[in-house]
């Protein structure tokens, strides 16, 4: 019996990997963590000591960085347990409850069809990509070339082109035994209304196939070499294979690239696609010939717990961007969101990328907004209203958007969210109230206040900006923190690890729940906690090579730059093991007692607005001057340094 790929679909979502492999294996209390559905364990295929076999809820996928076995549920009890398919599809349709398919015939023999017409696309696929090569293909040849589309690309994503020919594939699936119905089926032929004749549907066009998600040719895009015709770009229409809002196209290869722990970006065209991939972004995707749907939304989740949205920075792009929100809101689940990045006014990806380089694109991904972020900008774009009607107005707006959300849990925290930033957002300064004494605040020069309320007060004219310094300089309106490579306590902690990789075993879990200010550090050390797990001995040159090849290398040379300007001794290459142990234990401590008085900070502001006092404003004082004293420390512990020939401590 044949099980559809739905089926076994409901089957791997329902059913937690981690249950399945944990009837076999006891996992490691110690790196584990039960919550996010991140498990490891010595692995049950081979013998270990210590555990390098993982599984990921998320993913549904095992691995083993050891002996490199890899799988899904059905294959771990196939391989694992010795049950036949059928078996370990039963077993687990148990487990997760859902009941097994009655054998039906009709829908075997429509499967049987779907294979047969899956042989016709492939067939074209082929007719296409000999189009291209032959002489015939000169002019799509060159308007490739023209797109930057090197060769290379074209064999990668079987670009193809269809001749200016009324019957040209017609007669060569003809002459291939394939049937007329099935080549009406495919959607290759059409035919006009009131003439039974059929012919080609794509002709004198450039061939974009698209694949499923098993690499299988079900549709194809075809793009115009001339301009008197009525559709720029043509695809398919819909039939039994080719459902637009269930397809992404490049999805196959970019759900492999995620589970290699690249980015999942989401353009609009083909040629997006292909400039982001060909330039190392290889979980880019498009969807086809529609705006992003709910299915879509479904499809970017199984792959990425956070996909980018990329649109342009026109009006057009900021619609889409917010037709997209419209469409994502309600289906937030915990851990389970968007991320919206925004290109330069006039240009796409493809445009970007040509003009200036792979950076310039990586750039717009790096400073991807968060759906909630993003929200708060379109419904406010920093303007304070002036009339309590207004902001009456702007808060049902954001509670509205915050009740669409349908997980009462993600729910919650966008509505307190919003409520936090409206808090911030209107609180008035007080300006005549010094909790010092002696007159009028001055709050405004050290961050706390706004300067500029009492003097021309909300009453006239245009809204004007008015946010106090602290909240014109926080994430919410200015978010550069986000933006940069790494803060630098961040930096010099990666660059400890990059130049002394032996270290992270030691650190493992620390730098596994390290709470990072940026999200660029975020993933850096993310890479190397994966690369040092794969290869417990990799040395300082073969790691900096690998998160080279991961698309970090430039990210870590600018880190290096902005240490070496900054005289951070410690980080060389070239010092003693024991004195980079030193330096980067002193690093980590530093950076966590920075972040609890980051929180600290925030409930002091905090405390100061809801009820100014002296005792406030010192405890506020004196919070910021232990962040400073935090920030210029470097290590201060007698000797450090000696080992490698460091005469002098510095401060």
């Amino acid at each position: 019996m044949r099980f559809t790929d739905q089926f076994l679909e409901e089957i791997r979502q329902r059913l937690p990997i981690t249950q399945v492999v944990g009837e076999h294996v006891l996992w490691d209390k110690r790196k584990s963590q039960p919550g996010r559905g991140d498990m490891w364990a010595c692995c049950p295929f081979h013998g270990e000591k210590s555990p390098s076999f993982h599984a990921d809820d998320n993913r549904g996928i095992y691995h083993c960085f050891g002996c490199g076995v890899t799988g899904d549920h059905f294959r771990f009890l196939t391989e694992k347990v010795g049950m036949s398919f059928p078996e370990a599809v039963e077993r687990l349709a148990e487990m997760a409850g859902v009941p097994m398919p009655a054998r039906d015939e009709r829908q075997e023999k429509r499967e049987a069809a779907q294979r047969s017409l899956i042989d016709v696309m492939e067939l074209a696929a082929k007719y296409f990509e000999a189009g291209l090569v032959h002489n015939i293909g000169a002019k799509a040849r060159g308007y490739l070339f023209d797109r930057g589309v090197s060769a290379t690309a074209q064999t990668r994503f079987r670009l193809g082109f269809a001749p200016d020919s009324r019957n040209g594939l017609k007669e060569h699936l003809a002459l291939n035994g394939v049937s007329a119905q099935d080549m009406i089926d495919t959607g290759l032929v059409t035919s006009r209304e009131g003439d039974p004749l059929t012919y080609d549907r794509f002709r004198n066009r450039v061939m974009f196939p698209i694949t499923d998600f098993r690499g299988r040719v079900i549709a194809f895009g075809g793009r115009a070499l001339s301009s008197d015709v009525p559709a720029k770009y043509l695809n398919s229409p819909e039939t039994e294979l080719f459902h637009k809002r269930q397809v992404l196209y490049n999805g196959q290869a970019a759900r492999q690239a995620a589970r290699d722990g690249k980015s999942v970006i989401v353009v609009e065209g083909y040629l997006d696609v292909i400039a982001a991939v060909s330039a190392g972004f290889e979980g880019t995707v498009a969807p086809l010939g529609t705006a992003l749907t709910e299915e879509h939304l479904v499809l970017l989740w199984r792959m990425s717990d956070e996909p980018v949205l990329c649109f342009d920075g026109d009006k057009a792009g900021l619609k889409a961007a917010e037709r997209a929100a419209d469409i994502v809101m309600p289906h937030l689940k915990p851990g389970q969101t968007v991320k919206i990045a925004t290109l330069p006014e006039g240009q796409d990806p493809d445009d970007l990328i040509k003009a200036q380089g792979r950076g310039a694109f990586a750039d717009v991904i790096e400073r991807a907004r968060s759906l909630s972020d993003m929200i708060w900008s379109m419904e406010t774009g920093g303007l304070v209203p002036e009339t309590p009607e207004a902001r009456a107005a702007l808060q049902a707006k954001l509670r509205e958007r915050a009740n669409s959300i349908q997980d009462s849990s993600v729910r919650f925290h966008y509505g307190q969210a919003f409520d936090e930033k409206l808090k911030a957002f209107f609180t008035p300064s007080r300006s005549g109230y010094d909790p010092r004494g002696g007159g009028r605040s001055n709050y405004g020069q050290g961050g706390y206040g706004q300067k500029n309320y009492g003097q021309k007060g909300f009453g006239r004219g245009s809204p004007k900006l008015v946010l106090s310094d602290t909240l014109r300089n926080s994430r919410i309106v200015k978010p550069n923190l986000a933006n940069s490579d790494a803060t630098p306590r961040e930096a010099a902690i990666i660059m400890s690890l990059v130049n002394h990789p032996g270290l992270v075993e030691d650190h493992f879990e620390e730098l596994a729940m390290l709470d990072l200010e940026t999200p660029m550090a975020h993933k850096i050390i993310g890479a190397i906690l994966d690369l040092v797990m794969r290869d417990h001995d990799i040395s300082a040159a073969n790691l900096g090579e690998a998160l080279g090849v991961r698309g970090f290398g430039e990210t870590i040379g600018r880190m290096r730059q902005l240490l070496n300007r900054q005289g951070v001794w410690q980080i060389s290459s070239e010092i003693a093991q024991t004195d980079a142990e030193t330096g980067l234990s002193h690093a980590l401590a530093l950076h966590n007692k920075k972040v609890q008085l980051n929180k600290e900070l925030k409930a002091a502001e905090a405390a100061l607005g809801e009820a100014p006092s002296e005792e406030t404003f010192e405890r506020l004082r004196d919070i910021k001057n232990q962040i400073t004293t935090v920030d210029g420390t470097e290590a201060l512990i007698e000797g450090f340094g000696s080992l490698s020939g460091r005469a002098t401590r510095s401060f």
